[in-house]
């Protein structure tokens, strides 16, 4: 059973960058594709972006050119690093996963604050 853990969330000023990840407890080899998701107050989630285990990326509009989404099949981990923050971005992020039975899976998340 695989169980995903994010880190990396924190307080950033406007501008700023931070670093998630993502660890997979078990093999990242059974799993599908990879995302990053993020739910603001009020708001609905959203998907932030995704990688599929070829590697083929897709963005938000909102992000595209500063979040960068990666993955380590050898070290079971994803990460989203993320540049030039913006308020907006302000949000708690889950890592998701679609694993190749079909299952999917959702950490718990982190906060991400970016004040202005």
């Amino acid at each position: 059973q695989v169980q995903l853990v994010e880190s990396g969330g924190g307080l950033v000023q406007a501008g700023g960058s931070l670093r998630l990840s993502c660890a997979c407890s078990g093999s990242i080899f059974s799993i599908d594709v990879m995302a990053w998701y993020r739910q603001a107050p009020g708001k609905q989630r959203e998907l932030v972006a995704r990688i599929t285990d070829s590697g083929i990326t897709n963005y938000a509009d909102s992000v595209k050119g500063r979040f960068t989404i990666s993955r380590d099949n050898a070290k079971n981990t994803m990460s989203l690093q993320m540049n030039s923050l913006k308020p907006e971005d302000t949000a708690v992020f889950y890592c998701n996963a679609v694993m190749r039975n079909g299952t999917t899976l959702t950490g718990q998340g982190t906060q991400v604050t970016v004040s202005s």
